[in-house]
């Protein structure tokens, strides 16, 4: 048996365990080449290292074992092609999925890493980077309704408006006026999505912070005018709302954390006529 190997031996050039070669024999998917019949220890031929990457390669595939063994019997190209079209599609599903959760959780980590460090009390003019979202459609509030009833409207709508809610909600005013008016009835609400086609545009914000429950900016908007008066910079809109502490990470509701951007443009300075 000098052009043999014993199956510890085979296991170490073929890189499969022991354990698993037997198992496959015991299956009948891969055998050794022959067997001692004194006592019945498996052999193994360096040719067999073929016929093994057949095995080895439909299993790294997750193709059933049985079906293996079927194809090991009889097989074709067009058969083999059908099973990997099967499981190509099925991958492609298991990837988009995959690519949802891991943006899913990359958007709200970095929410509630940047709530965890900001400086609540403060107000500042920040660079802020081009965001892209999904943009609900508008809004519609009866007469003292807020933030929460088109937003509880749209969540029993998800599927028709193709939201999925596992993503951050933003609130979007049009302008600051808006916002000064209204500040705890958005415009529109965003989701904090990728693949959405609204871009928030990279650019100068000014940024300021409140607790509380949605749509509750206490004194915030009245601060920011203030800011913005005595910083000589024009507040036009659009008013960003992001949620960097919610539900999701707080139980009280008195300490979401929201986040409040506008973009910012110098004012000019006004010159005096010569008469």
């Amino acid at each position: 048996m000098s052009d043999t190997y014993s199956i510890h031996e085979f296991s170490k050039i073929s890189g499969v365990e022991s354990s698993t070669l037997r198992y496959w024999d015991e299956l009948g998917i891969f055998n050794p080449l022959k067997r001692n019949p004194e006592n019945n220890y498996r052999y193994y031929s360096t040719a067999q290292l073929l016929a093994l990457n057949f095995v080895t390669t439909l299993s790294e595939l997750e193709i059933p074992l049985k079906t293996i063994a079927e194809l090991r019997k009889e097989r074709d190209p067009q058969e083999l092609l059908e099973i990997l079209e099967k499981l190509e599609h099925a991958m492609d599903m298991e990837m988009r999925s995959l690519r949802m959760r891991y943006s899913i959780i990359h958007a709200r980590r970095e929410l509630i890493n940047m709530g965890m460090k900001v400086d609540v009390s403060k107000l500042s003019v920040e660079q802020l980077e081009e965001k892209s979202m999904i943009m609900w459609p508008r809004n519609e509030y009866n007469e003292g309704e807020n933030f929460i009833q088109p937003l509880a409207n749209y969540v029993a709508k998800t599927a028709q408006h193709h939201i999925n809610l596992s993503f951050p909600v933003a609130g979007f005013h049009d302008s600051f006026d808006s916002f000064i008016k209204a500040p705890d009835c958005p415009d529109h609400f965003l989701s904090i999505d990728p693949i959405g086609t609204y871009v928030r545009k990279a650019g100068d914000y000014l940024v300021g912070y409140a607790r509380g429950y949605y749509g509750e900016a206490g004194d915030l908007p009245e601060r920011m005018q203030t800011y913005a008066e005595e910083h000589s910079i024009r507040l036009a809109g659009p008013v960003f709302t992001m949620f960097l502490h919610e539900e999701i990470c707080t139980k009280d509701p008195s300490q979401y954390l929201g986040q409040y951007s506008v973009p910012v443009m110098k004012k000019r300075a006004s010159h005096a006529k010569n008469k």
